[in-house]
């Protein structure tokens, strides 16, 4: 059971009516107005679950605002999706999800965050172990050498596992939005991971066809 922190401008209607799936979950919730208050009572707990659906710019403010404060507990913002588009990497925020996933998706996001969070930075799946405080990563005890942008991309998808991600989404988070170049930088990079990863290891990182890439942690070695 986690400790969980719903930042949300519904404070009147209370944490179970303001987000009814969180209700469905075994988690202990407690419910703060979107402003400086919620800072403080995030000392108390594993997440922050940001409520994003109704004021996209004032969810904006609150996960930079978590972010210049140095605090490391996880954020994840829940969005409507006509939210997706203005949703980038420097928001800070530890995953997002939208506000029509059930309790299942919502409570494995849950448990992965906070999971990661016990492990003191350390992001692990498939064999891979990302330090993110010391930008260093370990393939089966050994290490990578990988740059800024390969780090950053490989990390992205390790952190969500069987999720398919467009090169268009993979820019828009790992690049950021203000990099003009095309979505064929994602194949360039995404190849240069696969050599670093080595023919043992490559088939991680998954393509599907006609929509992007995943990295699928149960691909094993390929014999």
């Amino acid at each position: 059971m986690a400790q969980l922190l719903l930042v949300s401008n519904d404070v009147a209607a209370g944490a179970e009516r303001s987000l009814p799936v969180l209700a469905l979950l075994p988690h202990d919730i407690h419910l703060v107005g979107a402003d400086t208050q919620a800072l403080t009572e995030s000392a108390r707990a594993d997440l922050v679950v940001l409520d994003g659906r109704s004021d996209l710019a004032g969810a904006r403010m609150m996960a930079r605002l978590f972010q210049s404060s140095g605090s490391t507990v996880p954020l994840l913002l829940v969005l409507a999706e006509s939210g997706l588009a203005a949703v980038a990497a420097d928001w800070g925020i530890s995953d997002m999800v939208l506000d029509t996933c059930g309790p299942a998706e919502f409570e494995a996001r849950i448990r992965l965050l906070v999971t990661a969070a016990a492990n003191d930075g350390l992001i692990s799946s498939g064999g891979i172990v990302i330090d993110d405080a010391a930008y260093s990563v370990m393939l089966d005890g050994e290490p990578l050498d990988l740059t800024y942008t390969e780090f950053e991309l490989l990390k992205y998808l390790v952190q969500h596992p069987g999720r398919v991600f467009s090169r268009e989404h993979l820019l828009a988070d790992v690049w950021g939005y203000d990099y003009y170049g095309g979505t064929r930088t994602v194949d360039v990079h995404v190849r240069r991971l696969r050599a670093k990863l080595g023919p043992e290891h490559e088939a991680l990182i998954g393509t599907v066809r006609n929509v992007g890439y995943r990295f699928s942690p149960d691909a094993g070695v390929r014999r």
